[in-house]
């Protein structure tokens, strides 16, 4: 069994079984291994953190044995050998056998877990650092027992948080869903038995203070009457915050029921980010 991090969280020694892809700009990969026994997950966001080995390496270099002080002895080795750390959204937990999808959006140019995406064969090894219990902080879609309507916008890196989210809703949800995609090819066929009516935008670019186009669609749209919504917004930094100020500012929603991650920024990469948090 790997080395445990710290509970709820833990690192999870995994290799590919199968790739499939699901479109020009997107390919799910299909993880299994031992150690998802212990991988427990009741969230349809589950945020995770998928470590990968540069290419010539045969796994990712975490030093694992210096237990909680991992994180440190990782930031110090050497850029060519230290793993290369994302952070990823869990699109399905299987058992029997115990299997994980997670979706990888296909960049050009190519940064590093993209590249390594789009060559994954079966075999290849990772370690995830993931959940050890089911309801953990990484969860981030919660809406009130009172949600009256569930609100839902995201881009290319929250299509599989919101396709899970989606095949969660029961049915009678009332459901209004926007995802905005780069190549009309990747828009998908979801699935969920709510009352949901799902917008796919197709765009071009995506601009760091938010998406003219998804923010104008958003603005113009005329939402079903609802005393409790419940708003759930994720994708690029400033297209997150561009829609969190309209849902606040513009349609009066309140903001603790309000969700917003950024899950990437334009410009930058995660390490960049990393450092500036």
């Amino acid at each position: 069994m790997t080395t445990a991090v710290a509970a709820p969280f833990r690192f999870f020694s995994l290799q590919v079984v199968r790739t499939r892809r699901l479109g020009p700009s997107m390919v799910r990969v299909t993880f299994g291994g031992e150690d998802l026994e212990y991988f427990f997950s009741d969230g349809h966001d589950q945020s995770l953190s998928i470590f990968l080995p540069h290419p010539g390496q045969t796994e990712p270099q975490v030093p694992l044995e210096l237990g909680d002080g991992w994180w440190q002895g990782w930031r110090e080795l050497p850029d060519d050998v230290r793993a290369v750390m994302r952070s990823y959204t869990l699109r399905s937990l299987r058992r029997d056998p115990d299997e994980i999808d997670i979706d990888f959006v296909l960049h050009t140019p190519a940064g590093p877990a993209s590249g390594w995406a789009a060559r994954a064969t079966a075999g290849d090894r990772v370690l995830v650092l993931g959940p050890a219990i089911a309801d953990n902080r990484a969860i981030r879609f919660r809406p009130p027992e009172d949600t009256d309507l569930v609100v839902v916008w995201g881009d290319d890196s929250a299509v599989p948080a919101v396709s899970a989210i989606l095949e969660s809703l029961p049915a009678g949800t009332r459901a209004r869903v926007w995802l905005t995609v780069h190549d009309a090819g990747d828009i998908q066929d979801l699935v969920t038995e709510a009352d949901a009516e799902i917008t796919w935008l197709v765009q071009e670019a995506t601009h760091a203070e938010g998406s003219p186009m998804t923010l104008d669609t958003i603005r113009a749209a005329q939402l079903p009457a609802a005393e409790r919504p419940y708003v759930w917004i994720a994708g690029e930094s400033g297209s997150v915050k561009a829609l969190r100020r309209h849902f606040v500012g513009e349609r009066g929603v309140e903001r603790r029921r309000v969700t917003f991650v950024g899950y990437w920024r334009q410009g930058l990469s995660e390490e960049q980010l990393r450092e500036q948090a």
